[in-house]
């Protein structure tokens, strides 16, 4: 990633390109211009590899975010589990505690039952005391009246004996099955209990580890919103070469073709002149510039030239470029395209006044000096505004008005931008020309 930052930074100062693209294409040789065409190529190539490893690494993060989204689910999934098993937990506690209730009640009962067992031993008890002690056998013989009698006394004496044995042994018996019962209903609310703390405990590390995922998923988040910008100023930069690299290989299609030079224009014009005015016997005027003075001839044609405004790109040239241009949006960006199958800057403008029906040059470099100069202040919808990029007015638009203009950019393609914020504004070089 450090290199990636630092293509960035060179693209930022390449873009500007004052310091490395100073020279107008007349001072440069067509080496020269091929040494940098050449130069923008391995730059962009390098910019290209930056931005397959960052694409690499929004891949991976994008994964990584997927899987962290599962994993948090999961997680989510769990804590729903775990308070589902606690909502469970807690109610059989509660059964657990009414059931306790229910056997304190049973043991109350079984309490008051021996309580009267013993109250009836103890009366017993007491009687045997007030009759001397243990009730013998021959109390039973002569306390009887008849063998009828002594037979029955022997028997309810046994009975008593052995009724009384019997009390004490079922209550013996129903301690122990109460104090079985205390152990048992005890033993289950314990249980539940430690379930219900070790619930607790899983419920707090399972929040720990949302939380831990949910600052995971933030920091994979951040770096997602990291790499995202960083591809977009890389394809920022990859736009600038290709704009660059286009407008070089324009200059060097016009540096190989010969062209008339503005001196010899000049002569050729001078002596055009010459010889008509050497030709006519009256002096015709109208070899003469509208901007020249036509004496106090008012009949002639120039003088009424010159009287005329020069024609300005109005709403209605704009509204034919526009619906020219409105189906052709999001057109990608072509080196060197001239038509809707793919434009570069100056094709497009060129294409673009051609629906007027007017013929201009499409090359950056001859549509700086194309129609009039004129200042920013009088800009109106219809004029070229340029940009500086690799080099001085480098890149091309038509203005639309409202401080938009139309133009071929490569991370665009064809589309309206603003060139009164963010890299527009930063480019923008102030000349504008307006199209005769």
């Amino acid at each position: 990633m450090k290199k990636i930052v630092l293509s960035v930074t060179t693209a930022a100062v390449v873009g500007l390109g004052s310091a490395f693209f100073s020279h107008t294409v007349q001072a440069e040789t067509i080496n020269e211009l091929e040494t940098k065409q050449s130069n923008i190529k391995n730059e962009r190539e390098e910019v290209k590899e930056d931005l397959s490893k960052a694409e690499a690494e929004i891949a991976d993060v994008l994964f990584d975010l997927k899987e962290m989204n599962e994993e948090i689910e999961k997680v989510e999934k769990s804590l729903k589990e775990n308070k589902a098993m606690m909502n469970k937990t807690t109610e059989k506690i509660e059964e657990s505690k009414e059931e306790i209730k229910d056997l304190e009640k049973e043991i109350e009962k079984l309490e008051e039952a021996i309580d009267v067992r013993n109250e009836l031993l103890k009366e017993r008890i007491a009687s045997m005391q007030k009759a001397g002690g243990n009730v013998g056998f021959i109390e039973v013989v002569f306390g009887s009246k008849s063998f009828e009698d002594f037979i029955s006394r022997a028997s309810s004496a046994s009975k008593v004996t052995q009724s009384d044995a019997d009390l004490i042994e079922q209550q013996e018996k129903d301690k122990q099955k109460v104090e079985e019962q205390r152990s048992v209903y005890q033993a289950k609310l314990d249980e539940q209990e430690e379930q219900k703390v070790e619930l607790e405990g899983m419920k707090e590390l399972i929040v720990t580890q949302k939380e831990e995922n949910e600052k995971s998923k933030k920091k994979l988040k951040a770096k997602e919103k990291e790499l995202v910008t960083m591809k977009s100023e890389l394809e920022s930069k990859d736009s600038n070469l290709a704009s660059l690299e286009s407008e070089i290989r324009d200059d060097i299609e016009a540096a190989r073709t010969p062209t008339v030079t503005a001196s010899e224009s000049n002569s050729s014009s001078n002596e055009n002149t010459s010889n008509e005015s050497n030709n006519s016997s009256d002096g015709d005027l109208r070899t003469l510039s509208q901007n020249e003075p036509t004496g106090n001839n008012t009949d002639n044609k120039p003088e009424k030239k010159k009287q005329q405004p020069a024609p300005k790109p109005n709403g209605g040239t704009v509204d034919t470029i526009m619906n020219a241009s409105k189906p052709h949006f999001g057109t990608p960006y072509t080196w060197g395209g001239k038509s809707p199958s793919g434009f570069d800057c100056s094709g497009y403008v060129s294409w673009a006044y051609g629906q007027t029906g007017k013929s201009i040059p499409s090359s950056t470099s001859a549509l700086q000096s194309t129609g009039t100069k004129i200042p920013y202040s009088s800009i109106q919808p219809g004029d070229l505004v340029f940009f500086d990029t690799y080099k001085t007015n480098g890149h091309v638009g038509i203005y639309v008005g409202n401080g938009n203009f139309i133009g071929a950019q490569n991370s665009t393609g064809l589309a309206i931008a603003n060139m009164e914020s963010g890299y527009w504004k930063q480019h923008f070089s102030g000349h504008v020309r307006r199209v005769q």
